[in-house]
């Protein structure tokens, strides 16, 4: 009976994955970000409201907020070779979830500048940012040795976890903001960072006994882990879809602007902004179902380009909100708020799950960690620059906390600018790209050092990257 058990479990709840300590790990870890989302709303409503800032002021700061998963590579060259207190995964998640706990406490205490809100912001990603480059340790060595017809299957399991740990607390996070103040959430978050510290014995890791490395040992490990990305980097199999991530990521996002009309124009409160993300949290994960049950086996060039073009076009059914259409038709802007949320956080999922598997399989044996924290930050910096393009718009447009009368024109500008990246989805591979990439080539001393080091190559699923409350274009996973 418990053999039995444990298969059912691996076919039918971890899609065909071992139950193993690592799993279990990245899925608890996981789990635990989706919690996080008590917080999103608490911190755009502290922004707008106690600290007084614009639109374009909470877009700005946000998009400065990514910069940690900008140079996730950094955490995995220091973590590989560096170790903290003779470990090279262990110690660092423990220090990730120290850290974040300190920073969502000085968000409820002492934070009252949007200097000082900026800084707190930033250290609460960087510590999503390292914990992910630390736990995911496994996930893209697998991926390479699966079929293309079930590549995806951990990714998908980790992104249900987190929308399972999303939907738990999608409510709450409106509720507590409206019934106890932004201050008390900060307060509520800062407990779960330190949860993932009791995770990180989970991951199989040997203590090294060794000495230190020297300087000189570190500056040549980490020379040589940059040779091999740039071997595998100009690769034109890896670069082309490279280029079209970065694209297809960087168009302006209207998100700031739109939550301002929302809660200003509208006058929709926190408990009802909760309500909504709950609807979101339970379309995540219908669209990763849908995705792992009738999509994974399209090719990548095909899908992506069709949803995006889907997508944009949804994302322009906001614009029946913000012309107060829809009350011509006899249908309330929270009805209307709710449904429009549910299809396009469907969509938005199912555009960005092949994204993800792409990545995956771009990388090369010999450099799949760093290239595949490499690929991310790409996405991740794109972001950025898609945040802080919107806040020029936004800035250039006069939208303000009062002013929404070219808003329309905002969110037009920013989900038809979706397509425009669509001119080179000939960039993206066809079929499988892993029959494209080339292996990159390690010295049998450098293979050997590698793999008894103790280190794992590090994945970062980003499930940081979650659909906005109210408005999504194709490519918009977050505005964190």
């Amino acid at each position: 009976m418990i053999v039995n058990l444990k298969q059912s479990l691996k076919e039918k709840i971890l899609l065909g994955n071992e139950p193993t300590p690592e799993i279990l790990a990245i899925l608890i870890v996981y789990f635990i970000q989706g919690i996080l989302g008590i917080a999103r709303l608490a911190v755009t409503f502290f922004l707008k409201d106690e600290l007084g800032l614009s639109p374009a002021q909470v877009a700005a700061l946000m998009g400065i907020g990514a910069i940690p998963w900008v140079i996730k590579p950094v955490f995995g060259f220091v973590s590989d070779t560096i170790p903290l207190f003779g470990y090279r995964r262990r110690s660092y998640l423990i220090f990730s979830g120290i850290i974040g706990t300190i920073a969502w406490l000085l968000l409820a205490t002492m934070v009252n500048t949007a200097v000082f809100a900026t800084i707190a912001i930033v250290l609460t990603s960087l510590s999503v940012a390292l914990r992910d480059v630390i736990v995911d340790s496994l996930v893209v060595e697998k991926s390479r040795s699966e079929s293309l017809a079930k590549a995806g299957s951990l990714q998908s399991l980790a992104w249900s976890a987190c929308a399972t740990g999303g939907l738990i607390t999608a409510y709450f996070s409106g509720w507590l903001v409206q019934q106890f103040g932004t201050r008390a959430v900060f307060g509520i978050t800062a407990i779960f960072p330190l949860m993932v510290t009791t995770v990180a014995w989970l991951i199989t890791e040997q203590p090294i006994n060794s000495p230190s490395e020297s300087l000189g040992q570190v500056k040549g490990q980490v020379k040589g882990q940059v040779k091999q990305l740039w071997q595998a980097i100009t690769q034109k199999s890896i670069l082309a879809p490279t280029v079209f991530i970065f694209l297809w990521q960087a168009t302006p996002s209207a998100d700031s602007a739109f939550f301002f009309f929302t809660t200003n124009e509208l006058g929709f409160e926190p408990e009802f902004l909760g309500r909504v993300r709950l609807v979101t949290s339970f379309a995540n994960l219908l669209g990763i179902w849908l995705y792992q049950r009738f999509l994974k086996e399209i090719p990548f060039r095909w899908i992506l380009g069709w949803s995006t073009v889907i997508s944009s076009g949804l994302g322009l059914t906001s614009l029946i909100l913000v012309t107060h259409t829809n009350r011509a038709l006899g249908i309330n802007d929270a009805w209307f708020s709710i449904g429009d949320s549910l299809i396009l956080t469907v969509m938005g999922k199912i555009s960005f799950m092949p994204i993800l598997v792409l990545a995956a399989r771009l990388c090369p044996a010999g450099v799949e960690a760093s290239l595949f924290a490499l690929l991310m930050s790409v996405f991740n910096g794109a972001g950025l620059l898609s945040e802080e393009l919107g806040a020029l718009l936004t800035h250039g447009l006069g939208v303000t906390e009062t002013n929404f009368d070219h808003l329309w024109l905002l969110l037009v500008i920013t989900n038809l600018s979706t397509l425009l990246p669509l001119c080179l989805i000939r960039l993206l591979p066809e079929g499988d790209p892993r029959n494209l990439v080339k292996d990159c080539d390690l010295p049998p001393t450098e293979i050997l050092e590698h793999h008894s080091s103790g280190s794992n190559p590090e994945v970062v699923l980003m499930p940081d990257l979650e659909v906005p409350e109210l408005v999504i274009k194709s490519k918009q996973i977050n505005n964190n």
